[in-house]
C-alpha cells in the first residue's frame, strides 16, 4: 500500500494519519508467526521537510514456546518510526534501517511495516517471561513443578570424588 504524502509536502508542521492491515502470516521466526493480520496506525508528519512516520503495530503472535514447547497466542504491540527522504545520502557508507526512500510523493507503508516487523520481533517467544523450560534429561515441564531427576554432579569434581573412592579402598 503506498501513502501519497502530497497533502503535507509544502506544509510544515502538519501530520497525514494512515491506518492499515497487512498479513504477514507467510514470515515465521523459528516457531512464532503472526496469524493475525499485522494492524499499522500512526501518522506522518512534516518537520521543516523532513517526514516523520511514527505510531505503532499490533497482531497476535502464535507459535510454540523456545523453552517449554507449549502453544502460545500473545497479543503484541510494537513502536513504529521511520524517517522518509526524497533522496538518501550516507558519508559513512551505512544503510539505516529506519530510513526509507519516497518514490515520488508516496511511501511504500507495505516494506516500512514489514521492516519494522521484523526488526521488532523478540529473539525468544516465550509463553511467560519466568518459562522453566523442560527438564534436558527427562524432558518433564518444569513449569508445573519439580522433576525426580536427581542433579549430575559437576564434571570438574570427578578427579576429587575419584580421590575420594581411592582413600575409602
Amino acid at each position: 500500500m503506498l501513502l501519497d504524502i502530497t497533502p503535507i509536502k509544502n506544509d510544515v508542521g502538519s501530520s497525514l494519519p494512515f491506518a492499515v492491515d497487512l498479513d504477514l502470516s507467510r514470515l515465521e521466526f523459528g516457531s512464532c508467526r503472526a496469524a493475525a493480520p499485522v494492524h499499522a496506525s500512526g501518522a506522518v508528519r512534516n518537520t521543516a521537510g523532513v517526514f516523520v512516520l511514527s505510531g505503532e503495530l499490533t497482531t497476535t503472535l502464535h507459535g510454540a514456546c523456545d523453552r517449554c514447547a507449549a502453544e502460545v497466542a500473545r497479543p503484541v504491540t510494537m513502536p513504529l518510526h521511520a524517517i522518509l527522504a526524497e533522496t538518501i545520502s550516507s558519508e559513512d557508507g551505512e544503510e539505516d534501517p529506519w530510513l526509507f526512500l519516497l518514490n515520488g510523493n508516496e511511501a511504500d507503508l507495505e516494506e516500512i511495516v514489514q521492516t519494522t516487523f521484523v526488526l521488532s520481533m523478540p529473539p525468544q517467544f516465550l509463553c511467560r517471561e519466568d518459562c522453566k523450560g523442560l527438564c534436558p534429561r527427562c524432558g518433564r515441564d518444569l513449569n508445573e513443578g519439580p522433576c525426580d531427576c536427581k542433579p549430575e554432579p559437576d564434571p570438574r569434581f570427578a578427579v576429587l570424588k575419584q580421590l575420594l573412592q581411592d582413600e575409602e579402598e
